[in-house]
């Protein structure tokens, strides 16, 4: 289902104020909220994935450690290589720049 431009701006809005919270703690009471358990997993997963991918793992060895697809680590690649400058600024921080392959 194709998302309408009030879902993104509601997106936005949800978006600036977690920026404005500024404290992990309180951002974190926030989603756990907000998302269902099955959800709370799969955007998790969805992280550890793209952060193991910017390490340097190798896409088989993520498909064997998380026992995922490799059409879901794919789209996380996809993601590193072509999507926004600020998902993959956020990566970058997460990972520390280090890479381990």
């Amino acid at each position: 289902m194709p998302h309408s431009g009030k879902d993104e701006a509601e997106l936005r809005d949800l978006a600036a104020v977690l920026a404005r919270m500024g404290h992990a703690g309180e951002i974190h009471e926030v989603l756990h909220a907000l998302l269902t358990p099955r959800e709370r997993e799969k955007i998790t997963l969805r992280w550890k994935l793209v952060c193991m991918l910017e390490k340097g793992v190798t896409q088989r060895a993520i498909a064997a450690e998380l026992g995922i697809s490799l059409c879901k680590i794919t789209r996380g690649s996809h993601e590193l290589k072509y999507g926004p400058q600020g998902f993959k600024k956020a990566i970058r921080r997460a990972v520390g720049g280090q890479k381990s392959v």
